[in-house]
């Protein structure tokens, strides 16, 4: 039954990633966390496993989502590189915060975190507003605040950047697959940052690395990394209105069982 969480857990992470660019970890962090608690982890450390095994499964999705978006010509270059000179500073910087933080605190800062986002997609869906991009510069700063937030809570980063390049003039599937590449590097850092300072952490269960699990991230990247694909293909077919609203429902529904339990 665990493995199956896993998998349906890399399942949603790979169309999430295709689709929408947020790199899978608003949906596999929760089930970390519920199968982690399943599983006896201690509760200290199991929301820090849960962000740590996400975002190293996030590596793998973003691959296979950015590669495919890149094959579309939907990945801007341009924008990525100054964005990624901030990226790895904030997602060390993201990873430095957590361990400083309570597990039970962090779980009901992810709910809040959730129930935000899930609120901002229902009220305000994405537009195209047509404001020149930022300097450089400046989008090197975006990037060490994507990355701190997106490594604070175990997600790719295109939670934050897919409405925040959408302000510009940018198609969205630019803005799709412009974030999904930004989320690489985030996890990438981040999971590094991860399995380093988790090192030392009495608790860990058998088979982890760090804060990282590695028979989750097995399973869910082995699922993730074809269906990133799959999603990839439908966000350059299908409009997304729907779906998005009926992932929001379920970030809603996530976030206030964080919050209440």
């Amino acid at each position: 039954m665990i493995i199956a969480s896993y998998l349906i857990a890399g399942v949603f992470a790979g169309l999430t990633a295709g689709l929408f660019g947020v790199g899978g970890g608003l949906v596999v962090v929760p089930i970390l966390i519920f199968a982690f608690e399943a599983q006896g982890f201690p509760n200290d450390i199991l929301t820090h496993m849960a962000i740590g095994t996400s975002l190293a499964t996030i590596v793998f999705t973003s691959t296979s989502s950015v590669i495919s978006h890149h094959k579309k010509g939907a990945v801007l270059w341009s924008v990525f590189k100054p964005m990624s000179a901030g990226i790895a500073l904030g997602a060390v910087i993201g990873v430095l915060t957590i361990v400083q933080l309570d597990g039970q605190l962090l779980k009901k800062m992810f709910g809040v975190f959730a129930v935000g986002v899930s609120l901002k997609m229902l009220i305000s869906p994405l537009h195209y507003e047509g404001r020149d991009l930022p300097s450089p510069p400046l989008l090197a700063v975006i990037g060490v605040f994507v990355a701190w937030v997106s490594s604070l809570f175990g997600i790719g980063g295109g939670t934050l950047t897919v409405p925040l390049l959408s302000r510009y003039r940018i198609a969205m599937k630019q803005v799709v697959g412009t974030a999904a590449a930004c989320g690489l590097p985030i996890a990438l850092f981040a999971s590094i940052s991860n399995m380093l300072i988790g090192q030392g952490v009495l608790g860990r269960p058998e088979w982890s690395v760090g804060y990282v699990y590695l028979p989750a991230l097995l399973g869910i990247s082995l699922a993730s990394v074809y269906f990133a694909k799959v999603g990839a293909h439908f966000a350059h077919r299908l409009s997304s209105v729907l779906l998005r609203r009926l992932f929001s429902i379920f970030l809603m529904l996530v976030g206030i069982r964080f919050l209440i339990i």
